[in-house]
């Protein structure tokens, strides 16, 4: 049986603030604050209500691993997590450049002639 995050999209909105709440351990109101200063952005329906994907849930828990765990403040806590996005990206850079790299070497060992013997 497959779980409920291989079912649905990673990003997909889903969660209403109660679930979420018992699913982390959090008061509604702590995560309604955390909203505020700009730690998670959940989706907001017609109707204004708010809904969390699996992302913002696990977003969620590192924000509450980071205060709850290693005692960072929430300035803190924007910071690592604004700094770990910025790592993710430029670690994706890195992946495409050494890949055109790679393929851009190939290309030149292809039309080098062979070394005399």
């Amino acid at each position: 049986m497959r779980s409920d995050e291989e079912l649905i999209p990673q990003h997909e909105p889903v969660f209403q603030i109660s679930i979420v709440a018992r699913m982390i351990g959090l008061h509604q109101q702590t995560i309604r604050s955390y909203e505020r200063i700009g730690l998670v952005k959940p989706h907001r329906t017609r109707g204004n209500t708010r809904l969390y994907s699996h992302a913002d849930v696990e977003r969620l828990k590192t924000v509450t691993r980071l205060v709850a765990d290693l005692g960072v403040n929430l300035a803190g806590v924007d910071v690592i997590l604004r700094m770990t996005k910025q790592i993710e990206q430029l670690h994706h850079e890195l992946e495409q450049v050494t890949a055109r790299l790679s393929a851009t070497e190939a290309r030149l060992a292809a039309m080098s002639p062979e070394p005399p013997e």
